[in-house]
Order: structure tokens, then C-alpha cells, then sequence
């Protein structure tokens, strides 16, 4: 089931193009060891742990497959604890059938071709759940607690807001391991103390996200599952693995006592008190899934603004192994069912996989923008926002026009823009085409004050000649300019 998951992640490397928090990456990874850390002091700190990883990792290579690597091998490993903990609270059929679940999710394609965190964070939660299973399970055994302890940890490096699933740990909390529970969480929170309040002290740089309101849930669905239908059918039988867990919980813990009373073998009755310990996992399967969003639309409205749906994918696990636990539960036909779930999943999000894995798939089609160029000797190119220079410098291998204000080879040590010459009509003079790149529609940058590179194009003496966009928003528009 990891090698699927993984597989099924990694074969949308190779089509979508890098789209700007990508590039942001190569960015960040490129710099110096000095450089990153100036960089987080100022934006992205939170991102500070994947940046160095990857880092370390593109020393061999910046191909695109190479790039997004880390996160299908991370979506493999999510598979593989996802099967291992459904094998833990059910039964084998349902780890197979929620990590099958698991692997045929947009949501899971998407995000196993990324060159972000969001497929660490995913990994990172699953581990935690399944180490305090492990830890919950034999409360004595000390390795087991550091363990959990290192996966919190993972969860705080991975993602800030991956930390919205860690109070879903709290019902697993039981008296005689509540304070390990504790301890093993304090500890494992450090980074995220750390992290967060270097994220607070740059929340200018989210600036750009609206506020949200509780009409987001409804999307929420699709958010997890990457699809609306096969999404919505997945999060009706969440609720119904939720209530079958809670009953054979119910009905282990009949057993177990009636164990105890008969004073039956002492393994039958550790095998009883094992079952009869799922009624939290109920609850907190039940918070790894809903905690999030919830928690994140709070902090929108308590502190500032950061309901992002890519910030939720950590709960995409949760809804998988809800859903194989409904269906492993059937009392028959369980093998047909889950294989019946998974071809059902496939056939209701093929558009969507199928969305994602072409070029615009992440919405900045930069090859595209570069095909549209149509270079004449001396042309000369502007972009709208700086940043953009990344793409282009990176994708870029034929002829382009003159990047006239391009002022050094170094991005900002402060940003992800460039250093940019601010005279932009004595840097276009003796031009007679110039092309215009920015990210958005063409309305937003050729109608009152969108993009104030445009303007200063016009002001230069320039006037529209064409313009194209790339088809879904944001997207990017190529404009050409010439001389009136």
C-alpha cells in the first residue's frame, strides 16, 4: 500500500508545472546555509526546517522530479503507518482498505507532487497516532514514549498548523498514562512554541489571506478528498466508521468484563481490555478529522486571518481510515466492498486527477507564458511581480527578451522578489516592444491600479498590443507592449 500511494503521488511529478510556493522553495533551498536564516527572520521562518532539508537535498539535482521526490516518499510512508494503525484498531482489511482509500485521493496526488511541506506533515501526523497507539498500549515501555515524543515534534516541524490535530491526542490521554501523555507532548511542542511565534511575528506576509467564514466547511470535502463526490461519500462513511467503532468498543468492554468475572485466561482478558480501549480512539479519530478546520477558522478570527485549505490536507489520513474502518466492519462481502470503495473513488475523481496532472495543474503555467513570448531582437520583458523572475530564470531555455530591471543575480535576502531598478522608463528607452508578465487576470492588471508595473510601462510611452491568459485563476497573463 506505500509503494502505491507513493506511486500514485509521483506520477503527477513530471506534468504540473511549479507554480510560485514551489519556486519559493527553490528559492529558499538554494541560498546559503546564512541566507535561509536571514530569509526566515523576515518571512517563512515557519517553513525554516523543510527549507533545510531540501537544501541539503537539491545538491543533487532541481529537476522537477527530483524536487517533488521528498513528498511522494512521504505520502508512502503515511500509507504504510495508515495501514499499520487500521491494522492496530480493526483489523488488516481495514489499514489495506484505508490506505488504498488514502492512495487514489486527489488531494494525496496533489500534495505527493509538491515541493512543499504539506506531504511531511501528513506522514508526521499519522506517525504521531500510530506511536501513541503503540505507547498507549504498553505504558511501561519508555522507547515507545520517546518515540511519540519525536513524532510531536515531527508534527511541529513539518507544518505550524499541523499541530490543530495534536488535542485529538488528549482523548487517548487514559489515568495511568495521562502524565506521559503530557510530558511527551510538552517536550515534543518546542519547536512549535519556537515556530509559532516566529510565524506571529511575520503574519504580514499572510496579509493576502481573507477572511473566512463558517460557509468554508461546506468545502470541506472537497478540501480533504480533493474531489466533491467521491469526498462527500467518503465523509458519510467516516460517520459510519465512527459509530461501528464506538460499538464494537462498547461490546469488547461487555466482553472484557464478563472476562474479568469469570476470571477467564489472563490473555483472552488483555485481548478484551485491548478492544475495549477503542471508545477514545473514536473521539479522537473523530478530532484528527474536524479539530483543524475548526481550530484554524478560530485562530482566523481570534488573531488574524489564515483559513487556507492546503493547510487542512493533514486531515485527509484521518478521512481514509474512518472511511476502511466502515467497511472492514461489514460482517461480509468486506473484501468486495473496499475494492467496490476504491473503484468507485477512482471513477468519481478521474477529472480531477486528471486536472491535476496537466501542465496548469498548479494554476502559474510558466512554459506556457514562455511559449506565448514571441522574442524579437531587443525586446525587452518587465514582470508585474518580481518573484516571477524565479520561473522564468528556471524554466527558461531559449532566447528571452532583456530583463532591463534586473539588477543583480540574487534574490532579496528579505523575500522571494529581486532587486529591481525603479526607473523603469529609462531602462525601456530605445525599446520599441516590451512584454509584461503578472500573476492574475488580464482585468487585474490592465484595469485601474492592479499592477503598478503596468502603469509605469504605459507612462513610459507604451501602449497594449496583446494580452493572454492562462486560463484558470490566479494564472498568468502575458501582455505585449509597444511604442505609441
Amino acid at each position: 500500500m506505500a509503494l502505491l500511494a507513493g506511486a500514485a503521488a509521483f506520477s503527477g511529478t513530471g506534468a504540473a508545472t511549479l507554480n510560485g510556493d514551489e519556486l519559493a522553495t527553490v528559492s529558499a533551498a538554494r541560498r546559503s546555509l546564512a541566507g535561509m536564516w536571514e530569509l526566515a527572520q523576515h518571512i517563512d521562518g515557519h517553513f525554516l526546517p523543510y527549507y533545510l532539508f531540501m537544501h541539503v537535498w537539491v545538491k543533487a539535482g532541481m529537476a522537477e522530479l527530483w524536487l517533488r521526490l521528498p513528498s511522494a516518499l512521504a505520502i508512502g510512508v503515511a500509507a504504510w503507518l495508515l495501514a499499520d494503525l487500521g491494522r492496530r484498531l480493526h483489523s488488516t482489511r481495514a489499514g489495506v482498505i484505508a490506505a488504498g482509500v488514502f492512495a487514489i485521493l486527489p488531494s494525496v496526488s496533489y500534495f505527493g507532487a509538491f515541493a512543499r511541506s504539506y506531504a511531511f506533515a501528513a506522514a508526521a501526523v499519522v506517525l504521531s497516532f500510530w506511536a501513541l497507539h503503540r505507547a498507549v498500549e504498553r505504558p511501561g515501555a519508555a522507547g515507545r514514549w520517546v518515540l511519540y515524543g519525536v513524532a510531536v515534534a515531527l508534527v511541529c516541524s513539518t507544518h505550524l498548523f499541523a499541530v490543530l490535530v495534536l488535542p485529538a491526542h488528549l482523548a487517548l490521554a487514559r489515568r495511568g498514562a495521562l502524565p506521559r501523555v503530557f510530558a511527551a507532548l510538552a517536550v515534543g511542542c518546542v519547536p512549535a512554541a519556537v515556530l509559532g511565534l516566529i510565524g506571529y511575528g511575520e503574519r504580514h506576509a499572510i496579509s493576502w489571506i481573507p477572511q473566512r467564514g463558517p460557509e468554508v466547511w461546506l468545502k470541506f470535502p472537497k478540501m480533504a478528498a480533493g474531489t466533491t463526490a467521491f469526498g462527500v461519500v467518503l465523509f458519510t462513511l467516516a460517520l459510519a466508521g465512527a459509530v461501528l467503532l464506538w460499538r464494537v468498543a462498547g461490546a469488547a468492554a461487555a466482553r472484557s468484563a464478563a472476562a474479568e468475572a469469570a476470571a477467564v485466561h489472563e490473555a483472552t482478558d488483555r485481548s478484551a481490555v485491548r478492544e475495549a480501549a477503542g471508545r477514545p480512539w473514536v473521539f479522537a479519530l473523530l478530532g484528527w478529522l474536524v479539530l483543524p478546520p475548526l481550530l484554524l477558522l478560530a485562530v482566523s478570527h481570534l488573531v488574524t486571518p489564515v483559513y487556507v485549505d492546503r493547510y487542512l490536507f493533514v486531515t485527509a489520513p484521518a478521512l481514509a481510515l474512518l472511511a476502511g474502518l466502515a467497511v472492514a466492519a461489514l460482517p461480509r462481502f468486506h473484501v468486495v466492498a473496499g475494492t467496490a470503495l476504491v473503484v468507485l473513488g477512482c471513477v468519481l475523481s478521474f477529472p480531477d486527477h486528471v486536472d491535476i496532472r496537466e501542465e496548469n495543474g498548479r494554476f502559474e503555467n510558466i512554459p506556457w507564458a514562455l511559449r506565448v513570448i514571441k522574442a524579437e531582437p531587443e525586446d525587452a520583458i518587465v514582470y508585474g511581480q518580481s518573484q516571477l523572475r524565479t520561473g522564468f530564470d528556471y524554466y527558461a531555455d531559449s532566447l528571452m527578451p532583456v530583463d532591463v530591471l534586473r539588477s543583480g543575480d540574487e534574490p532579496s535576502p528579505d523575500g522571494f522578489g529581486h532587486p529591481e531598478r525603479s526607473d523603469v522608463s529609462a531602462a525601456l528607452e530605445g525599446r520599441e516592444r516590451v512584454w509584461v508578465v503578472w500573476r492574475g487576470s488580464k482585468k487585474s492588471g490592465l484595469e485601474g491600479d492592479g499592477i503598478p508595473r503596468v502603469g509605469e510601462v504605459e507612462r513610459a510611452g507604451f501602449e497594449l498590443s496583446l494580452a493572454k491568459h492562462s486560463a484558470d485563476l490566479p494564472g498568468l497573463t502575458v501582455a505585449l507592449f509597444t511604442r505609441k
